[in-house]
């Protein structure tokens, strides 16, 4: 497989490659990712997801999935690259999925945390301050009992106001994965909030942002 050129288009060289490759040849990999990915991220990719970082993860996870599935690939007489295609559209639709998902957690995050935000005038404050306080108290039970990478992700995005960008990069890790850890973190967050307030209201105290 050295030295010989990535022929995209020509069936009988795809198959080669991926007998190749289901036979443990690391090169043969490497020939079907030079030769289908910059098509799979110009004409898949960036035209769904609009957005570099997260065109070139889906990249990886499409790859990623020719990897764990190369003894499953069923093309018949058509093109890997179909079969490429379609599982990068899907990872495009996954990671749509999950920006929407965790849109609609962050809404309900700042909602539980709008207390703890300055009163709109001084005729509010009075009345503002018992259920900031109320909503301070419960924020400082939930977080130490996250883990500890949902603790981090929560305090980088809502408390240090880090762009999604600069908090992926500080836990290291990539911006679509860092959506996902933010994501499973507000879920996390919302469970242990609603188990504290059991714990309040056995204090005589109901936590800012619930309504029970």
């Amino acid at each position: 497989m050295r030295g010989e050129e990535a022929r995209p288009g020509d069936l009988r060289w795809e198959r080669r490659c991926l007998e190749r490759f289901r036979a443990g040849d690391g090169e043969a990999f490497a020939a079907l990712y030079r030769a289908f990915a910059p098509r799979l991220y110009g004409q898949v990719l960036m035209p769904k997801l609009g957005n570099r970082q997260a065109a070139e993860d889906a990249l990886s996870e499409t790859f990623r999935t020719l990897l764990e599935r190369a003894d499953r690939v069923d093309v018949d007489d058509r093109s890997l690259f179909h079969w490429l295609a379609r599982v990068a559209a899907n990872k495009a639709i996954d990671m749509h999925r999950v920006k929407a998902r965790t849109g609609r957690a962050l809404s309900s995050f700042e909602g539980l945390l709008s207390p703890l935000r300055d009163a709109g005038g001084p005729a509010d404050e009075l009345e503002a301050r018992d259920t900031r306080a109320q909503a301070q108290q419960a924020v400082a039970r939930v977080l130490p009992a996250l883990n500890p990478r949902y603790r981090r992700a929560i305090e980088l995005r809502f408390f240090e106001e880090q762009s999604r960008e600069r908090c992926a990069e500080l836990m290291e890790v990539k911006l679509g994965t860092f959506d996902v850890v933010l994501l499973r973190a507000l879920r996390a967050f919302r469970k242990e909030w609603e188990a504290q307030l059991v714990a309040m209201a056995g204090e005589g105290l109901t936590p800012a942002g619930s309504d029970r």
